[in-house]
């Protein structure tokens, strides 16, 4: 199969270079000659992947970086020594290649179909904060403020993805099983103490934190077991298992309401707990990563230097400012509608209609990415999330414009949830995709940890007037637009081509 240019090795290899299989264990992990010189033009994100079973936008980087001036040229002098040169003949070690990645088959659909339960317990709950922030504002904490109360739902989903950048070192080093174990019994005991919670203090640190902790571990865990599954079918296969959390966002929201109705807020909060328990044992059993563990030291300096990289900072930006902005809807838009006389009956369903739309937004997006390239089509839904929050939210005060509004907004923020590990896998080694996803997601939890006190702040200053919160919502979002567009310019400029 042919390979990408690259310095021709064979001259300068010897014969201990040449005899010896790359190998996970051989892989360098400090500073060498070989390394420098392969990434002085960029860095060592992308690996030297081969033409026939790489799509182009992960081709991008490892192509420029193999066809340097000087190599392109025919400089031999300037070229690699032998080190280098052997180094780069071996490529990437067995099991990284394109074609080592199954793309399918009976053990990574299982992976994906655990990743589904998981993240419906995860990211499903995460979908329905705004049932617990209605909850808590009209009954269980009416004497605090919108601002004061939505600390909690922030935090919780701040958790959710801020410690990511520890579980992604931990995945790294042990694999996914202990993080599913630990992580679902954390994320059940911290329900189970929320149901026993009465006081501001301890739903804060039952929801908020212990629950959101353990949910992180399972997330994360799920999320790097699937990137290394997959190659050609990464993005559509994030779709399936993140329509996990479209489903959870459908059915959690309708029962929870339902039962504080009929049995309390107490036993509403146990029955998810109990029915996170069933399907937490599914992912523990079904997801696994296909790649052996890497131990190493935590290294805080290996995530910096990740975030470095203008690439990798460009994109992390463009994830922050969405996430800044798309938690809002999922928050306030039951308290809104409430405040616009939409019909009671139908307020708790709002949610439910917005996460149903997005599990084809979390799935189609994702096949669409595969093929027309994955920044590609993060630039179309974030650019639609945004304009139909200022053209139709802004406006739109009946409740058939609600009910549109959600329905389209369902469809790109699902989008959005999908792409986002995809791109950062992109520009990634697969062999670091833990320390990386958890570098991106570290710096993207601030924006869920700030944007809903922010916007509860802006509300309170208004007068209970929902524009200001609403402006925010979708100038943030459309800022994330214009940084993706750089991302993607600075990898491929103005050329239509899959990126």
């Amino acid at each position: 199969m042919e390979k990408l240019p690259a310095v021709d090795a064979t001259s300068h290899r010897t014969p201990s270079s040449s005899s010896r299989p790359g190998s996970l264990t051989r892989v360098p992990s400090r500073d060498s000659a070989a390394r420098d010189s392969l990434t002085e033009h960029q860095n060592t994100t992308q690996l030297d992947l081969e033409k026939a079973d790489a799509i182009p936008a992960d081709l991008e980087k490892s192509s420029a970086d193999s066809t340097s001036p000087a190599t392109a040229a025919g400089d031999t002098e300037s070229a690699p020594g032998p080190p280098a040169a052997a180094a780069a003949a071996a490529g990437p070690p067995p099991g990284f290649r394109p074609q080592d990645f199954p793309d399918g088959g009976r053990e990574a659909w299982l992976v994906v179909a655990g990743g589904w339960c998981a993240l419906f317990c995860t990211f499903g709950l995460v979908n329905c904060i705004g049932v617990f922030q209605q909850y808590y504002t009209r009954e269980l904490l009416s004497d605090y403020s919108q601002s004061s109360i939505s600390w909690i739902t922030s935090v919780q989903v701040w958790m959710m993805t801020f410690p990511a950048a520890i579980f992604g070192r931990l995945f790294d080093n042990y694999g996914p099983r202990y993080l599913l174990i630990v992580g679902s019994i954390t994320h059940v005991f911290g329900l189970m103490m929320t149901s026993l919670s009465t006081e501001y203090y301890q739903l804060m640190l039952a929801q908020g934190v212990v629950s959101s902790l353990g949910s992180s571990a399972v997330f994360n865990a799920t999320v790097s077991s699937v990137v290394s599954w997959f190659f050609r079918r990464r993005a559509a296969a994030f779709g399936i298992v993140a329509a996990g959390s479209s489903v959870g966002g459908v059915i959690i929201p309708i029962m929870t309401t339902h039962l504080i109705r009929q049995v309390g807020f107490p036993w509403a909060v146990r029955c998810l707990a109990f029915m996170f328990m069933g399907l937490l044992a599914i992912a523990c059993l079904t997801v696994k990563s296909r790649l052996p563990p890497r131990k190493t030291k935590f290294v805080v300096r290996e995530y910096v230097d990740g975030l470095r990289e203008p690439l990798m900072a460009i994109t992390c930006l463009g994830l922050f400012l969405f996430f800044w902005g798309m938690f809002l809807p999922f928050a306030y838009i039951i308290l809104q509608a409430e405040e616009l006389g939409v019909d009671p009956s139908l307020t708790p369903y709002l949610l439910p209609i917005m996460s149903a739309v997005s599990i084809f937004g979390r799935i189609l997006p994702g096949i669409a990415a595969d093929k027309l390239g994955r920044y590609n089509v993060m630039i179309i839904i974030t650019f639609l999330s945004a304009v139909i929050t200022l053209a139709l939210w802004i406006p739109g005060t009946s409740t058939a414009a609600i009910i549109v509004y959600l329905i389209v907004f369902g469809f790109t923020s699902g989008g959005f949830i999908g792409l986002g590990p995809t791109i950062i896998a992109q520009i990634s080694d697969i062999r670091k995709i833990g320390t990386r996803s958890g570098a991106a997601f570290a710096v993207q939890s601030f924006g869920a940890l700030t944007g809903t006190p922010i916007a509860g702040a802006i509300v309170q200053r208004q007068g209970g007037d929902y524009l200001g919160l609403q402006l925010f919502c979708g100038l943030t979002m459309m800022a994330s637009v214009v940084v993706f567009m750089v991302a993607r310019y600075m990898q491929a400029g103005f050329k239509i081509k899959a990126i």
